[in-house]
C-alpha cells in the first residue's frame, strides 16, 4: 500500500520533470525559429535537405525559395555568397548538393558565386566542414553568416554553427509547408537539440 503510493509519487514527478523540460526545449526552438539578423552578413549558408528524383523536397524547396526572396529583397544576388550544405544519409548522394545548386542558378543566383560542401552527414558536419570550407577559398565571414533553414531546426543550427567558429551568426527561417514533417520535427528537434548539444562537436 504505502510503498506503491511512494512508488506512484515518484513517477509522476519523474514524468512531471519530464514534461517540464521537453516544454523549456520546445521554447528554446520555438524562440529559433524566426528571422535573427545582425548587420549584413556577406554569407548565406543554405543547409540541406532531402532530395527526391524530380528535385528538392518541400522543405528543402521552403529553404531556397526564402534565401531567393531574400535574395531578391535586399537586392544582393551577385554580391553575397551562397554555400550549400549536404546531408548525407540513408544512402542519398553528394548530388543533393548540386540539385540546390542548379534550382538557385535556375532563379538566377550567379553561379560562381555559389559553394558546395557535398560531404557532411549532419548538421554538426555541415556547419563544420563549411567554415573549413570558407577559410580554404578565403572568404571572410567577419561580417557575420546567414543561415538558412526551416525554423524548427535554427536553434540547434545556430549553437553548433558558433561551436564550429562562426562568430556572427544570423538565422533566415523559412516555413515549413508540409504539415506532417512539421509537426514531426518540431516533437524531434527538441530531443535533437540535447543531443547535438552533448555529443556534436567540430572536429
Amino acid at each position: 500500500g504505502k510503498c506503491l503510493v511512494e512508488w506512484i509519487r515518484a513517477l509522476l514527478a519523474l514524468i512531471l520533470v519530464g514534461v517540464l523540460s521537453f516544454c523549456g526545449l520546445f521554447a528554446c526552438v520555438m524562440y529559433g525559429a524566426y528571422d535573427h539578423i545582425q548587420g549584413e552578413p556577406e554569407v548565406m549558408v543554405i543547409l540541406g535537405c532531402q532530395v527526391r528524383q524530380d528535385g528538392p523536397s518541400v522543405l528543402l524547396r521552403d529553404r531556397l525559395d526564402e534565401a531567393l526572396g531574400y535574395l531578391e529583397a535586399a537586392q544582393l544576388p551577385y554580391s553575397l555568397t551562397v554555400l550549400l550544405e549536404n546531408a548525407l544519409r540513408c544512402g542519398r548522394t553528394p548530388e543533393e548538393a548540386q540539385a540546390m545548386a542548379d534550382y538557385l542558378t535556375a532563379h538566377g543566383v550567379e553561379e560562381e558565386k555559389v559553394l558546395l560542401e557535398p560531404d557532411s552527414h549532419n548538421t554538426a558536419q555541415n556547419l563544420d566542414y563549411s567554415r573549413r570550407l570558407l577559410d580554404r577559398e578565403g572568404i571572410d565571414t567577419s561580417d557575420g553568416v546567414l543561415l538558412v533553414s526551416n525554423g524548427f531546426h535554427l536553434t540547434r543550427a545556430r549553437m553548433l554553427a558558433e561551436r564550429a567558429g562562426f562568430e556572427q551568426v544570423s538565422t533566415l527561417a523559412a516555413p515549413a509547408s508540409h504539415l506532417p514533417s512539421r509537426l514531426y520535427m518540431y516533437v524531434r528537434e527538441p530531443l535533437a537539440l540535447v543531443k547535438s548539444f552533448l555529443f556534436d562537436r567540430a572536429g
